[in-house]
């Protein structure tokens, strides 16, 4: 029996239009928001900018605590980090397990709580000035749990919002409330670092979670693309199967396992950069990450308009414009350049993240798509704990530069080779493409048989 999902109650007339469970066709909306037409998306989008918000300030806090603990230890704070990736390295297979099997919105409910009482016990700690390193540690790894589940659920319930025609579009909106969030987060929270202290932000932070909550309890679960209960028997082996008989999913996600591993350890070098190299505050460390964001919110608006799957040529060239960015950040030579230097790396990291993204989420068949996102979401950001021990211990040797340095030639060479390997060559430039098309074709249509779920 196929395990296809198909959306709970909706169907496709003759004409292609998506009809919803009412009868009535949806209509497309135009503009680059048109996602927000649809009522659960738009309250989704309203909890997360709040909560991310909340998020990144207390990124800011928790970095800075780390290094006051410490003396600037990049040791200590490459550690923090890796904490906080590892269990994603170690689960987010099973969180994508659990996405495709459970319900999704129920999951996200529960993760969302988990990250606000984990907060909420932290705050305190910095409140009274009993804080000690080994917290932050309890913290980082609590957070990095919840976090393996909640990743792949929320990726993939952005296409249980809207359903398939609408994906492209909502996915970059979701890039953009998450870069507007990162953007406003550490500009206050290093405000509020230095007025306040580390502790209200992060007391904040835990409040912050039940915006996610109270938007996700608001939604008409009657309105989701759900599909049917039996189709949701999952197993991880069955995703690892599916993604490996998939070359043109292998391939960007290779490309994502290198830069996430050398390229993405921005939580590491910027506090090093600004407080090793710049000799700055927190408020000017927070602007420092807000000049990445803004980059990142101007990269995420730009892909809104994209409406078809993202060509293997489009994420490798990103890949490539990325390291040479985030080279030329290394060089800075002052903290205004180091700013702008970071506006242009933070647009060449989202717009290589969405491309590859799109590229991966838009060829995937439905049934597997918590599953193959969770491979996604455990390369791009489970490769963190091993990037950030290794930048963390260059840094600690050759100084805070070389880590981007590292970051953007290894990046650089990655993208070289994938281009090269990615190069259409005579015996596969019909061929290929035309199996290439074929596997999309057959991962959209309900007759055709994917691999077999039998089971848990």
């Amino acid at each position: 029996m196929s395990s296809r999902i198909r959306p709970e109650g909706a169907d496709r007339s003759r004409t292609g239009a998506l009809r919803q469970p009412n009868g009535g066709a949806r209509r497309s909306t135009g503009g680059p928001f048109r996602s927000l037409a649809v009522r659960n998306f738009r309250l989704f989008a309203l909890g997360q900018v709040v909560s991310a918000a909340g998020t990144w300030m207390m990124v800011v806090a928790q970095d800075w605590a780390v290094l006051s603990l410490t003396d600037n230890s990049p040791t200590a704070l490459g550690l923090v980090t890796a904490l906080q990736f590892t269990p994603v390295l170690l689960l987010a297979l099973y969180g994508g397990r659990l996405a495709d099997r459970y319900d999704k919105r129920a999951l996200l409910v529960a993760a969302n709580l988990v990250c606000g009482v984990l907060a909420a016990l932290l705050a305190p700690l910095m409140l009274t000035g009993t804080l000690r390193l080994w917290h932050l540690y309890l913290f980082a790894l609590g957070l990095g749990t919840a976090s393996a589940v909640e990743i792949p659920t929320r990726m993939s319930f952005v296409r249980e919002m809207v359903g398939p025609e609408l994906l492209p579009n909502a996915s970059a909106l979701s890039a953009a409330y998450f870069n507007i969030a990162r953007v406003a987060g550490p500009a206050f929270g290093g405000l509020l670092v230095g007025w306040l202290g580390t502790g209200p932000v992060v007391l904040l932070n835990a409040v912050s979670y039940l915006a996610t909550v109270v938007a996700l309890r608001m939604m008409r679960p009657a309105e989701l693309h759900r599909g049917p209960p039996g189709a949701a028997r999952a197993r991880v082996i069955d995703g690892l199967r599916y993604t490996a008989s998939r070359p043109d999913l292998l391939l960007p996600l290779a490309l994502v396992a290198v830069i996430g591993l050398a390229g993405f350890n921005f939580q590491l070098t910027l506090p090093l950069m600004a407080k090793t190299v710049f000799h700055t505050s927190a408020a000017s460390f927070g602007l420092l990450t807000t000049a990445l964001a803004a980059g990142s919110l101007l990269a995420a608006l730009v892909t809104t308009s994209r409406t078809t799957r993202p060509s293997g040529r489009l994420v490798t060239g990103s890949a490539l414009a990325f390291g040479a960015a985030e080279t030329a950040a290394g060089w800075a030579p002052n903290y205004l350049s180091e700013l702008l230097l970071l506006a242009v790396t933070g647009f060449t990291t989202l717009y290589f993240a969405q491309a590859a993204n799109h590229r991966i989420q838009l060829g995937a068949d439905p049934a597997f798509s918590g599953r193959v996102l969770a491979i996604y979401a455990l390369i791009l950001q489970g490769t963190t704990p091993l990037g950030a021990l290794a930048v963390g211990w260059l840094t600690e040797h050759w100084g805070a530069r070389s880590g981007l340095y590292a970051g953007g030639i290894v990046s650089l060479t990655a993208a070289a080779v994938a281009m090269l390997l990615d190069r259409p060559r005579p015996d596969r430039a019909d061929g290929g493409d035309r199996r290439e098309r074929a596997a999309e074709t057959a991962d959209r249509s309900p007759e055709t048989p994917t691999v077999p779920t039998p089971g848990a």
